[in-house]
């Protein structure tokens, strides 16, 4: 295949897996909300979603039962109950992220994002595409993540993110992060 047809290819994020990363035990919808709408939007496009709130396996649950089973277990001093729990839970997430090939990322500033720092920064190591949406703006993204992934995909809004990964899908974008192997 030329070169010139490989650019114009349609369908390169085809078969592909991405992370869905953002906060969810600080969030009223616990992050299920805008993981279902952007998930639903790659797996359109042939995209296989791995989405936390709602994990391909039975172990590491997150959901509102265990999300209460956590706030009693903090407020009656069971902190090794916690801590447990959540060993699984970031275990299983962060082997998400190691199996996924580009992460999405939604970041809400008025939200203590612990986890989804620990994703994003791990999913840089690994060289991997970060799309990231901020919902209060992208001018207002903190400078770190400026110095850690590249600006043109730090968006403000959904639609953006969308436009991009269109983008990217029909090869008619250079991105080095991206890498489409022909196999």
């Amino acid at each position: 295949m030329s070169q010139s047809m490989k650019a114009t290819r349609k369908n390169r994020i085809k078969g592909l897996r991405t992370y869905l990363c953002g906060p969810m035990d600080r969030v009223p919808d616990g992050g299920v909300g805008w993981r279902r709408s952007v998930g639903q939007y790659l797996m359109t496009r042939g995209v296989i979603v791995f989405d936390p709130s709602n994990k391909p396996i039975d172990i590491g649950v997150e959901d509102f039962d265990s999300r209460d089973k956590r706030n009693k277990w903090k407020k009656n001093g069971d902190y090794d109950r916690v801590a447990e729990t959540m060993k699984i839970i970031r275990n299983t997430d962060l082997r998400m992220v190691d199996i996924s090939d580009f992460l999405v990322v939604n970041l809400d500033l008025d939200t203590h994002p612990c986890g989804t720092y620990e994703e994003l920064f791990l999913a840089n190591r690994q060289k991997k595409p970060i799309i990231l949406r901020v919902k209060q703006g992208k001018e207002l993204a903190p400078d770190w993540l400026f110095g850690t992934i590249p600006h043109e995909t730090i968006f403000s809004t959904w639609e953006e993110v969308k436009d991009y990964l269109d983008l990217i899908d029909s090869g008619n974008l250079n991105d080095k992060r991206w890498m489409f192997f022909d196999i």
